[in-house]
């Protein structure tokens, strides 16, 4: 059966990339269409995929993808006359890669989530922007809307990336899914016999949504010491929030994240995060989660015996969950079994008896 596998852009290593090498580990062979490769950007099993670039790959490393937003269904538009030579094509979506049709074979697509841009988020996009630039990206963001939507009916099977995203295909899009959950490289991040450290753990990039004001504030209140892993544009301001018990570390490597994953207290998760897959990490490393309690984190902690969770995105929700955290003991041994249920082989087994059972006349 020859399959292709569709991306909207292969740029940075995160999780919809730990998606696509996870394909590619089932399907070999397949090539991946996607609008910019940037390899050098990218962990090095990437160099040994055959990637297939649109017309808006530029000779020079693209910085800024989003710039080229309002090209890019053009851009997959045009890859349809080729798809037509496969039997299978499997999307990873966050944006426009659900939009391509596979006329004479199937088309799943995995979705992160339907277009941010268009659909819950738009004015947390378009706030910065002035009047005028603003007035017409959203008129140009309603119009991405309906394209969205209108596309959508090219997609023959949904895979949703948790249940906060199955509920929003179904909402935006009015079709049914399935959840596979993100694959997450449990054997990178391992549990340690030694006590815990006395700290708190947030690792993320340093953007507005992750919250990670509330961990820093909570623990400053509280006079518990908090480690931030992570860089990004609210880092200045971030760091004027701190005090003595916050430090920063800024951007580490897995083996340094490992290490202080498995010697802290907790993870903290404030955020409201489609799927997430740091939780997870934290997991496999043995130690408990305190996690807002809505969207991906609620189909991967389970309160009181993997984490706890926080009813509200404020800094008092929070304290209180801490707390709450301190009079639990925690079990390493069953958060890590636990957590080893979203290893990357049981995403690859999930993926394939999908396939199978929507594909049953084909050869695999």
């Amino acid at each position: 059966m020859k399959v292709a596998i569709v991306h909207d852009w292969l740029t940075n290593m995160g999780g919809a990339e730990q998606v696509v090498l996870n394909l590619h580990r089932l399907f070999p062979d397949a090539p991946i269409f996607t609008t910019f490769f940037t390899p050098e950007n990218l962990p090095s099993e990437f160099k040994n995929l055959k990637v297939k670039t649109s017309f808006l790959q530029k000779k020079k490393p693209v910085t800024d993808h989003k710039k080229y937003f309002p090209l890019m269904p053009l851009a997959f538009k045009k890859f349809n006359k080729e798809l037509e030579n496969y039997d299978l094509v499997i999307s990873i979506s966050t944006c426009c890669a659900k939009s391509v049709k596979a006329k004479n074979g199937a088309h799943i697509c995995y979705c992160n989530t339907p277009m941010r841009y268009a659909w819950d988020f738009r004015e947390e996009y378009l706030k910065d922007m002035n009047p005028v630039k603003r007035f017409l990206a959203r008129l140009f963001l309603i119009y991405m809307r309906h394209w969205d939507k209108k596309t959508a009916k090219n997609v023959d099977f949904y895979i949703a990336n948790s249940n906060e995203i199955k509920s929003r295909i179904k909402r935006c899009y009015g079709r049914d899914s399935v959840v596979v959950n993100p694959p997450v490289r449990c054997d990178v991040f391992k549990p340690t016999s030694d006590e815990p450290g006395d700290y708190y753990l947030f690792v993320s990039r340093l953007v507005e949504y992750k919250r990670a004001d509330l961990a820093i504030k909570a623990c400053e209140k509280l006079e518990k010491n908090l480690i931030v892993i992570g860089d990004g544009p609210e880092r200045e301001k971030l760091e004027k929030l701190a005090a003595s018990h916050t430090t920063f570390l800024g951007r580490l490597s897995d083996k340094e994240i490992e290490k202080y994953l498995a010697h802290a207290k907790a993870l903290i998760f404030p955020a409201f995060e489609d799927a997430g897959i740091v939780p997870v990490e934290a997991m496999s490393a043995g130690r408990p989660v305190i996690a807002f309690g809505k969207g991906g984190a609620l189909d991967t902690v389970i309160d009181g015996k993997t984490g706890v969770f926080f009813p509200h995105q404020t800094v008092k929700s929070l304290m209180n969950a801490i707390k709450k955290s301190e009079k639990i003991k925690f079990d390493p041994k069953f958060i890590r079994n636990h957590a080893k249920a979203f290893d990357e082989p049981e995403f690859r087994v999930k993926i394939m008896k999908y396939v199978k059972q929507n594909l049953p006349n084909e050869k695999f």
